[in-house]
């Protein structure tokens, strides 16, 4: 797979003017963003043939490693609102990916589990993922990626408010 192209940082408009981004690149969240835009686009390619979006991966990656996870404890985790979680689920479901389980003790609630088709997926998206993510972090070495994900865990924590 091909990674969309790099947009130059100073775009010509329509009348060959050039746009500078120079004061928005003093900013870390603009670099995280751009960043985040090319993964996004990157892992959406990757993710296509599976049949599969970032969203619902993430929630299908959640539910085989956590099986009986309660709907609740899904949205809390891929920190999406409930009504918008239903659609995934949803999606999920009507794959038979996963089953939507009463939970016995409360009728209230939903077990997920993952289905056998469910795991297979699983299989081939993380194998997938993890190729898509050396793809991007070539010639990033081990240093380097935990420094990245030190950085964004204070930044994380920072926004938390913790």
């Amino acid at each position: 797979m091909s990674r969309p192209a790099a947009k130059p940082r100073a775009e010509a408009d329509a009348e060959g003017a050039r746009v500078s981004d120079a004061t928005l690149r003093e900013f870390i969240g603009y670099h995280m963003k751009r960043a985040f835009n090319g993964v996004q686009a990157d892992l959406n390619q990757t993710l296509k043939p599976l049949g599969l979006r970032m969203v619902t991966y993430s929630a299908l990656v959640l539910i085989v490693d956590n099986p009986g996870l309660r709907q609740s404890q899904l949205a809390e985790a891929l920190d999406v609102e409930r009504a918008n979680l239903v659609v995934i689920i949803d999606e999920l479901e009507g794959r038979e990916l996963i089953t939507r389980d009463r939970v016995p003790t409360d009728r209230r609630a939903y077990a997920l589990n993952p289905t056998l088709a469910g795991r297979r997926l699983y299989d081939r998206a993380l194998e997938a993922v993890r190729g898509h993510e050396a793809r991007i972090l070539n010639g990033m070495d081990e240093e380097a990626k935990q420094a990245v994900i030190a950085a964004m865990s204070v930044i994380r924590r920072g926004v938390e408010g913790g």
